[in-house]
């Protein structure tokens, strides 16, 4: 790439990274300014994605379908989080505004948008309409602002975070009005066709250093109802990779459906680490994959299905099917670990790490998210302060990585005691079965929740009262190779 190309292209890459500070640091919850649960992205004017912020995966391979539903619409600027049009779950809001040479695009996990259950996560929602207002590719108007905020139980925070949103997009469209200026409109537009262009070179180079074939896996999540199977074939051929879900169980009744653009950015990501991780993404890493799956199956839902778990949960289980399709590594924690808990004055959301799956040189780190998921956790602090919640217990869960030649990461203990009533909703996985490990390393160990000492199944909607302690332990990482006699690591307290 030349010198020229370079520049332009990390100064898009620096408008992306800019738009995302500033709506971190303008945003009003928690969940946002704390744990940064939101993404931002540069588009060209076809909607093809040239330029993201390293923010949250599940997020970005998704977007491209968001900018699709637009372009043909009147308008600026629009906002949406309907999953059957390229968001993922209703929580997260999308919006898009046009720039001097194409879109500005952020994604943010709003910490309630209605619904039966405080924060919108419920564990038992049936249909979409359950889990919160839904708004499909609409113009951003003051009158849609104002509805958003009177379906939301906590109005004035929802304001606060969609202003954010609204700022890191005026961000954008000054700095690429700016780079126009500065290099010509016509410079930059070729930049991004190359940009685009020089992904996707690099991405099928590196598959063409694939052997070819096809390789099959499965694997389940825990409903409600009881186990639903993923299955994927995944096809190379020379510099193309396709993934097949053909005979993944169809459709339920809960929420682990998966809108198939969720399940596309679960496989990009994939295809992502497996072939060039460090190259700075654009859409052009996407085009050498195809994704297919049955309408109505678990990963291809059709509306009004509900999805809130599928984004998170489903979206993981993909990760880990796909990749063990490809063999020999040992699986993370596999799941977020949601946890969401309000009533009439707040609500509060947050996803907890766990334990890495080790690989052939090097133990998995502990205590960290895990494949779709690339937030932080809310530092006791801040929690403490903005919410009636107490932080109890928090630290690394001792030995419950997968022991091998290389130990899987250890997950996390967090406990949390409310302080007034409210209701609980948790949404996990991997409580039945532990991460597997690879190459003869143990299986990670399988996640927990506890509500006053009483575990609790991998899906939960509850009544808390004053006083009440919730305790989740999440899994660790599988552990890769025969067990060796070795020193055990530091760890820390015992899980109890």
């Amino acid at each position: 790439m030349n010198v020229e190309l370079q520049v332009i292209g990390s100064s898009l890459r620096a408008v992306a990274e800019e738009m995302g500070a500033v709506l971190i640091r303008s945003a009003f919850s928690a969940n946002i300014k704390e744990r940064r649960d939101c993404s931002t992205a540069i588009f060209d004017e076809r909607g093809r994605m040239i330029a993201q912020a390293e923010h949250i995966p599940v997020h970005l391979g998704a977007m491209p379908d968001a900018v699709a539903a637009v372009l043909d619409l009147p308008g600026d600027f629009w906002i949406l989080n309907d999953p059957y049009t390229g968001g993922t779950h209703l929580p997260d809001v999308t919006l898009i505004s046009r720039t001097a040479l194409g879109f500005a695009v952020s994604r943010a996990h709003h910490a309630d948008v209605g619904g039966m259950e405080p924060a919108s996560l419920p564990a038992f929602s049936h249909e979409l309409y359950q889990e919160g207002l839904i708004i499909p590719p609409t113009p951003l108007t003051h009158e849609v602002e104002q509805l958003f905020y009177a379906n939301a139980r906590n109005p004035d925070e929802r304001r606060g975070d969609l202003r954010a949103q609204i700022a890191a997009h005026r961000l954008a469209e000054r700095r690429i009005e700016e780079l126009c200026a500065r290099r010509g409109r016509e410079r930059v537009a070729a930049a991004m066709d190359e940009l685009y262009a020089y992904s996707e070179r690099m991405v099928r180079a590196a598959i063409e250093r694939l052997p070819d074939g096809t390789w099959s896996a499965e694997d389940v999540v825990e409903a409600v109802e009881g186990e639903l199977t993923i299955r994927a074939a995944v096809t190379v051929a020379g510099d193309a990779v396709r993934i097949d879900f053909s005979g993944t169980d169809a459709q339920h009744p809960g929420n682990l459906n998966c809108p198939l653009s969720v399940t596309k950015s679960a496989c990009y990501f994939v295809v992502r680490c497996l072939t060039e991780p460090d190259l700075a993404a654009s859409g052009g890493a996407f085009s050498p994959v195809t994704v297919s799956a049955p309408a109505g199956c678990l990963v291809n839902a059709r509306p009004p299905a509900a999805v809130v778990a599928g984004n998170t949960e489903t979206s993981s289980r993909i990760t880990d099917v796909v990749f063990a399709a490809f063999g020999g590594r040992a699986q993370g924690q596999g799941t977020m670990n949601n946890v969401a808990l309000g009533n009439d004055r707040f609500t509060y959301y947050e996803t907890i790490g766990g334990g890495q799956g080790a690989c052939g040189d090097a133990d998995g780190p502990s205590g960290v998210h895990v494949a779709m998921s690339n937030t932080l956790i809310t530092p006791v602090e801040a929690l403490e302060l903005s919410y009636p919640l107490r932080v109890e217990r928090w630290h690394l869960r001792g030995a419950s990585g997968g022991a091998g030649a290389h130990r899987g990461g250890d997950g996390i203990v967090r406990e949390l005691r409310v302080l007034e009533d409210c209701r609980l909703s948790v949404l996990a996985e991997r409580r039945a079965h532990g991460p597997r490990g690879a190459e003869g390393g143990a299986d990670g160990a399988r996640g927990r929740t506890l509500v006053n000492g009483e575990e609790q199944p991998a899906k939960v909607t509850r009544q808390l009262r004053t006083g009440d302690v919730v305790r989740i332990e999440t899994p660790g990482g599988g552990g890769y190779g025969a067990r060796e006699k070795r020193a055990s690591p530091p760890q820390g307290p015992p899980s109890r």
